[in-house]
């Protein structure tokens, strides 16, 4: 099936390229069109709805019309002076208030299949500072504060605000909602330009130091650009189709994804290629191209569905968002697949030896180098590169002890809306700009008396972590009530979770009136049950994806032992990969803990992509076991061809999921994934996995039989071999054979064109020295 589709591409190259093309630019401009109406940023929304907090919601819309509004924003006004308001400052105050909440904000014309978002906002007076030095007034607008158009629109707001207080020497301040979503943007806009650019220059210095060719820097980056845009549009068509919204990260993490995994197809692609070529001169582009990606694509194909398979896992987590960003990614990374097999195969085949130009030394093979040494000394002292890099990742693993979930916001930016929450909070309680809300309703159908919830209110006033009560407000059938509370701590800290999970929660259900049932909802609570899920997801997805991703490893090595293997080794560095994120950030910044999404995510990118380039070395250490030579022979050989490859691979994904670390809400997942796949790429594949596989020989296929070919003797190996007679030799140097006055099992002849001797490539022939 795969060569006849690379097959295909490769005969009808030019058309292959311009039907991608076509794709990349259709779907690019309805990605780009409509991703922000497919996301949704209120973590709310994805819990299931049986936990408290989204009961709680669900009785808000139903009973009070109210939903949760994420562009929500605390306004404070205050004298230029920093003298207290007067009752004329604050009639000024309420008078510019109506005046904003009556004037309609134009937003620039929308591109064609975008949201137009000109609206009039909704503007509230809130409360005034006990000591009269400021008061807060409360604005929401509708959209995704994550559209740049709806973030013009605020921007519009916040600076005629400014003006109009202005005149009346008034002084403004923004925070909470948008205001801190669009401030968050701004503080990062430049680091991410800087960061895009650097993860650009990086791939384009890695490529041209590899294969010293402007093309081979270019061409895929230009080309996993149109696959993004094909995906980014596939992802959206599918969330328009289903009706599903996507967490506003998603589209982030797509593109970080695809830049990583198709560059490093790509790369597969081009050193197989460019081995095709040197070794078969009289080969047209076109026929190397296929013969390439018909050899590769077994294993480029195994690898990205190992990536669907673990992410398609994620379609079992109650969590909502982990439930969507798997389906999302698994979506990109079949696009990525086929283009893999399509368009990049039509590429090469057009390109030709163009894609390596001006550079000339290619076309001779090189048997010493890095890679070779490294393959000679990995193979020839098997058990002490295996040990070491047990001790690295065990050390590391070690971290792991003790670790902490923690659902804090760490490494804020210090914004004005960062600063202007801090003046809030020292003269009302921390919670006053995202307050939460006890929602109680009759569990019999009677009416819910205003006396009744007296008690409750006396008794949540005095709950520990409680600033401020509100009075009760009854729904229009008085089958419901609602209570607002502040808290005396600030929202988005683990501490206000714990009060709101525990005293908060306690309170409110033990005094509610009889017949009622009362719900927690709110900023602290939601998070709160989002940890209770997550923690369910994570013991029900580690399993499932680590049984997925071994029975695709089955199917590719057709083996029992090989699999077992490859697992335990991305096992170790996924908790090598943690243990090193905890020492540093639990340990040595002295954080709470890690990102409480940390776990599943290093699991399914560390485990998914490492993969990847463990499949990439096996596939090939079968490939060279499948010839007449000894077990060690094959590992040293396989190191060598592939090294160089897994290695840049392993680079360009690492640095790409790096540039995540350059943003406070992602540094965590980026330097860990970052971390995690430079040792998957860099120990996992060209150490551990090597020399295991040099121990076992050719046992490691077990039970399939390995190294028996028409025409030739089987060359032992394995634990039980004569190792004196079979050791590797340095490159150049004499077969072990020779000295033993016995003839070579890979010098003898072979039916086989795929299994001759290496001896009969002149351009081996002629590095070996004669006796």
């Amino acid at each position: 099936m795969i060569r006849k589709l690379t097959s295909f591409s490769t005969r009808h190259r030019w058309m292959t390229i311009v039907v991608w093309t076509i794709l990349g630019a259709a779907l690019s401009f309805v990605g780009n069109s409509m991703m922000y109406d497919v996301t949704d940023s209120q973590a709310g929304d994805f819990l299931p709805k049986k936990y408290d907090s989204a009961v709680a919601l669900r009785i808000a819309e139903e009973e009070f019309g109210a939903k949760p509004d994420p562009n929500a924003l605390t306004v404070l006004v205050a004298r230029d002076d920093g003298g207290r308001l007067t009752v004329g400052d604050q009639r000024r105050i309420a008078d510019t208030a109506a005046d904003l909440g009556r004037e309609r904000i134009i937003a620039a014309k929308p591109e064609p299949l975008m949201k137009d978002h000109s609206q009039t906002p909704r503007v509230s007076a809130g409360a005034v500072a006990p000591d009269k030095s400021f008061r807060l007034l409360t604005v929401s607008l509708d959209g995704n504060p994550s559209d740049p158009g709806l973030q013009d629109v605020y921007k519009e707001f916040r600076d005629t605000a400014k003006d109009e207080f202005a005149d009346a020497d008034m002084r403004v301040g923004f925070t909470g909602g948008i205001a801190s979503t669009v401030d968050d943007t701004e503080a990062e806009e430049d680091t991410a330009k800087i960061v895009s650019s650097l993860t650009m220059g990086l791939i384009v210095l890695l490529n041209v130091l590899v294969f010293r060719s402007l093309a081979a820097a270019f061409v895929p980056l230009i080309a996993v650009a149109l696959i993004g845009g094909v995906a980014s549009g596939a992802v959206v068509g599918a969330a328009k189709l289903f009706d599903i919204s996507l967490d506003a990260s998603t589209p982030s993490l797509i593109g970080v994804v695809l830049l990583g995994i198709g560059i490093d197809y790509f790369l597969f692609l081009m050193f197989r290629f460019r081995e095709q070529l040197r070794n078969h001169p009289e080969q047209n582009a076109r026929t190397a191209a296929a013969e390439t990606t018909g050899r590769v694509g077994s294993a480029i194909t195994s690898a990205a569905l190992t990536i669907v398979a673990a992410f398609a896992t994620l379609g079992l987590a109650s969590f909502g968002q982990f439930r969507v960003l798997g389906p999302a990614i698994a979506i990109s990374v079949l696009v990525m697949l086929l283009a893999s097999l399509t368009l990049m195969p039509a590429l090469l085949a057009v390109l030709g030896r163009g894609m390596f130009w001006p550079a000339r030394a290619w076309k001779k093979e090189h048997t010493g180098g890095f890679a070779a040494r490294l393959g000679h000394a990995v193979s020839s002292r098997p058990l002490r590169y295996a040990l070491g890099s047990l001790v690295l990742l065990g050390a590391l693993g070690a971290g792991a002890l003790g670790i902490k979930m923690s659902y804090d916001q760490q490494g804020r930016h210090e914004t004005a809306a960062v600063r202007t929450a801090e003046q809030i909070s020292r003269s009302l309680p921390a919670g006053v700009s995202d307050p939460h809300t006890v929602y109680v309703r009759s569990t019999n159908g009677e009416e819910i008396k205003q006396s009744s919830l007296t008690g409750m209110t006396r008794s949540l006033a005095k709950a520990e972590g409680v600033g401020e009560v509100g009075k009760p407000v009854l729904s229009k059938d008085r089958t419901a009530a609602r209570v607002d509370l502040l808290l005396s701590v600030r929202s988005d800290s683990q501490k206000a979770r714990d009060l709101v999970s525990g005293p908060v929660r306690e309170t409110a259900a033990r005094t509610a009136p009889e017949g009622t049932q009362a719900y927690v909802t709110g900023t602290a609570a939601i998070f709160a049950d989002i940890s209770t899920a997550v923690e369910k997801d994570l013991r029900l997805v580690f399993p499932v994806a680590a049984l997925l991703i071994a029975v695709i490893l089955f199917l590719l090595l057709r083996s029992l032992l090989a699999p077992v293997v490859l697992m335990l080794a991305v096992g170790l560095g996924f908790l090598a990969t943690l243990g090193a994120s905890t020492l540093l950030f639990q340990h040595g910044l002295d954080r709470p803990g890690v990102s409480f999404t940390l776990p599943l995510v290093l699991f399914l990118f560390v485990v998914a992509l490492g993969t990847d380039y463990n499949i990439l070395i096996t596939d090939r250490i079968r490939e060279e076991m499948e010839k007449p030579v000894p077990a060690r022979h094959a590992v040293a050989e396989a190191v060598r061809h592939t090294a160089p490859a897994i290695a840049t691979a392993g680079i360009v994904l690492a640095g790409s999921f790096a540039s995540l670390a350059a943003s406070p809400a992602t540094q965590e997942i980026g330097f860990a994934t970052g971390l995690g796949i430079l040792l998957s790429s860099l120990v996992l594949s060209l150490v551990l996995v090597p020399a295991l596989a040099a121990m076992l020989g050719r046992g490691l296929w077990w039970p399939r039989r390995s190294g028996r070919t028409p025409g030739h003797h089987r060359v032992p190996d394995g634990p039980h071999a004569p190792q004196q007679e079979y050791r590797p030799q340095p490159y150049g140097q004499p077969s072990p054979y020779q000295s033993y006055g016995q003839p070579s099992p890979y010098q003898q002849p072979s039916q086989h064109p795929e299994y001759q001797p290496y001896e009969a490539d002149p351009a081996r022939a002629q590095h070996r020295p004669t006796r």
